[in-house]
């Protein structure tokens, strides 16, 4: 029995077609409506079939060569081997330029924690320098009022020491008194002038740990720049993926280009892995200078706590000068008092 019925001119489609009209017409060769892959009709999908066989040799002309739905699923069945197999090599590398591109976001992100480290770092050597600069200031205070209640205690000393001359022989107690309290103004003179110098040490200790402090924002900013740098190869290596996850559709379109795809993506995946390579690089370096940048800081920290030391100690001497100073005037004034009305009968 012949089947006389029109049917859709696709090979994969055959479906029935409906007779023209009564009042005549060209007949239909494919279906309207159908739709394929991106949105193909039967017509589009037959004309890529015809190119097809034309990529492989054979000749698409109905009245030279008919090829049938079957003869074109053996030619297909052919090819789908080593497609399958360039299919499987596309999916190795777009696995591996994935896992490299999770290696450089994972790098980022670290990189993002010793930059945060690092300033945090920066932050508290800054607080710390502030904290020197108000001692330093307290220690200036401090030996100002020291040098006041020095210029003091020698106005007062001049006094008794004239009121000492005006005396009789029994003032002559009191001016060796004197005499000993000008020698020990002359050794706290000297230990101010001491405490001085401390306190000048004390500064340019202060200058260094600020420009430390300089030094660690520096470090800190080439470790951003690191970082964005790492942020770059990471778009470039997800830009790569995507071109190679558009050829492997090109690829299924294109069975004859198959061999020149599967060498570019090998091509791809060994600079996919030199790239790899440098991002580790660049972040061990980035790692080392992290931990130059730590032992900086604990070099800062422990010029801090010995500047504080010392300020402690100026703090003592201070305190102690003022009590000597104290104590001396108060034995010349008793030492005054008692020889004054031995003087005036």
């Amino acid at each position: 029995m012949v089947d006389e019925v029109a049917r859709c001119g696709y090979s994969r489609c055959r479906a029935e077609l409906p007779a023209p009209g009564p009042r005549g017409g060209r007949p239909r060769t494919f279906c309207r409506d159908t739709r394929w892959d991106d949105d193909r009709t039967c017509a589009q999908m037959a004309r890529a079939e015809r190119d097809a066989l034309d990529a492989l040799g054979l000749d698409s002309g109905r009245t030279a060569y008919h090829l049938d739905a079957d003869r074109l699923r053996e030619h297909v069945d052919a090819i789908r081997s080593p497609v399958a197999a360039l299919l499987a090599a596309l999916d190795g590398v777009t696995a591996r330029l994935d896992e490299v591109a999770a290696e450089a976001v994972a790098a980022v992100e670290v990189a993002h924690r010793q930059v945060a480290a690092a300033e945090a770092a920066r932050l508290a050597a800054q607080r710390d320098r502030e904290k020197a600069e108000t001692l330093t200031r307290e220690a200036r205070d401090v030996a100002r009022r020291a040098t006041a209640e020095r210029a003091e205690a020698v106005e007062r000393a001049a006094a008794a020491a004239r009121q000492a001359l005006d005396a009789t022989e029994a003032l002559g107690a009191a001016r060796q008194a004197a005499d000993r309290a000008v020698t020990d103004h002359a050794a706290a003179e000297q230990r101010a002038a001491r405490m001085e110098q401390e306190r000048d040490a004390a500064a340019t200790t202060t200058r260094e740990a600020a420009v430390r402090a300089e030094r660690a924002t520096a470090d800190a900013e080439a470790a951003r720049v690191r970082a964005r740098e790492a942020e770059e190869s990471a778009g470039r290596l997800r830009a790569e993926r995507d071109a190679a996850v558009e050829q492997r559709l090109r690829a299924e379109d294109r069975g004859s280009a198959a061999a020149a795809a599967r060498e570019e993506a090998q091509g791809r995946a060994a600079a996919a892995d030199r790239t790899a390579a440098a991002e580790r690089t660049a972040r061990e370096r980035a790692e080392r200078e992290l931990r130059v940048a730590v032992e900086r800081a604990e070099g800062e920290r422990a010029l801090r706590l010995r500047a504080d030391a010392d300020l402690e100690r100026v703090r003592a001497e201070l305190a102690e000068a003022r009590s000597d100073t104290a104590a001396e005037l108060r034995a010349l004034v008793a030492a005054a008092t008692s020889a004054r009305p031995a003087a005036e009968p």
